[in-house]
């Protein structure tokens, strides 16, 4: 059974940082894609960023250059560091993990959620 939990959402002031973290069980992080995804009130769930088993990266354009998605194969964990936090970053955060994907941008590419993490970044 694959279990993925999120923690390290919270409130911050704009301009501040968090590091959101995934921890995955059932599942090695290091042998399937896994992304973040964001939803906030009354919009769709959007995506922000993932990293692939070859450990390559891509990010939506509105955080590309403020966040940073990383894994610890170790610990069997993946990151989400995100700086420069605007207010319009304010959503529940997603973990998500894939078996096969075409470009990992798409919720229905990922077949095992998390329940998510609240941010929210005050003006």
């Amino acid at each position: 059974q694959v279990q993925l939990v999120e923690s390290g959402g919270g409130l911050v002031q704009a301009g501040g940082s968090l590091r959101l973290s995934c921890a995955a069980s059932g599942r090695s992080v290091s042998s399937y894609t896994m992304g973040w995804f964001r939803q906030a009130p009354g919009k769709e769930r959007e995506f922000v960023a993932r990293i692939r088993r070859m450990s390559t990266t891509y990010y939506a354009d509105s955080v590309k250059g403020r966040f940073t998605i990383s894994r610890d194969n170790a610990k069997n964990t993946v990151y989400l560091q995100m700086n420069s936090l605007k207010p319009e970053d304010t959503a529940v955060y997603y973990c998500a993990s894939a078996a096969t994907i075409y470009t990992g941008t798409h919720t229905g590419e990922y077949d095992y959620w998390g329940q998510g993490t609240q941010v929210t970044v005050s003006s």
